[in-house]
């Protein structure tokens, strides 16, 4: 037995046409919108295929029991917390597991800029990054959406939902990001480094000092900060400062050399320097083009 819909407790909605169109040609929404959503708890039998494809791209979330798939013949299995990503017309299949269904949040979504997110999202399934452990805050948004849509089909309920829509599949691409605050001390010895960084801006530190911060060898620690920013250490914290000096630049009247040490470079040459490298201009440049720049 097989079922595309009609699970107990179902939820979905799906646009008009008329909408769709018009959201087609909507300045904002054009980017990226919703075309159809719901939430299918306990989906047993669920089962859906698509040998020509979908016009949209589909999110499926699953949050209990497990199912799979296949996209253009490639197979994968779908369990708690995995989220699945089908491009648009990509010819595929999904399915609830028989003895341990699925429940999902799924959505469908159109846009250049969905373009470019689904890509991305499914280079991550492709890769095995496609676990996102549950979290209430990201499902509110879903909700929320849900809400929204189901009040009606208003230009501002629609562009809410868009706007919504960008930071719903980016807590997919980045949930590290998305779950920054909720993440315990320590539970990531880059982001610990990044805090420590930051604490110590006007302060002039060695590469084995950071690494101590986060008791790891200074080999170990540079692979994984590189891979998490793609950035050394070093580099990190000089962007860092460049950031601390631009706001200083524009929000104080210090000095050059004060914004130097205050930053933790005493060489006022030497500031002038790393910032022009990394700004593309100097100092007093990024001072007097803040001055002209209209309010």
């Amino acid at each position: 037995m097989k079922k595309k819909e009609g699970f107990e407790g179902q939820e979905a909605i799906v646009l008009p046409r008329k909408v769709i169109a018009g959201c087609l040609e909507h300045p904002l929404l054009r980017s990226l919108f919703i075309t159809d959503i719901g939430y299918y708890p306990r989906a047993k039998f669920h089962y859906r295929e698509r040998r020509q494809g979908s016009e949209q791209h589909i999110l499926i979330y699953c949050v209990d029991g497990s199912g799979g798939c296949t996209i253009n013949g490639e197979e994968y299995a779908i369990n708690p917390f995995n989220y699945l990503l089908v491009p648009s017309g990509a010819i595929h299949s999904y399915w609830a597991s028989e003895n341990s269904p699925w429940s999902i949040y799924w959505l469908h979504f159109k846009g250049p800029m969905g373009n470019q997110l689904a890509t991305m999202l499914h280079e991550r399934m492709q890769s095995g990054q496609n676990y996102v452990k549950y979290n209430e805050d990201q499902v509110g948004i879903f909700h929320n959406m849900y809400r929204h849509l189901q009040s009606g089909y208003s230009i501002d309920n629609l562009s809410f939902c868009s706007l919504s829509l960008h930071y719903f599949l980016s807590s997919f691409l980045y949930p590290d990001k998305f779950s920054l605050l909720k993440q315990e001390a320590g539970s990531d010895p880059a982001e610990d480094a990044i805090e420590f960084l930051r604490e110590n801006i006007s302060n002039s530190l060695s590469l084995q000092e950071v690494a101590a911060a986060v008791n790891l060898s200074t080999s170990h620690f540079s692979s994984i900060f590189r891979k998490k920013t793609g950035f050394s250490p070093m580099e990190y914290f000089n962007h860092l400062k460049m950031q601390k000096a631009c706001q200083l630049l524009q929000f104080t009247t210090l000095r050059v050399s004060e914004i130097g040490q205050a930053v933790g470079i005493e060489d006022q040459y030497y500031f002038s320097r790393l910032f022009h490298s990394l700004m593309g201009l100097s100092p007093r440049e990024y001072r007097n083009k803040k001055e002209i720049r209209p309010s």
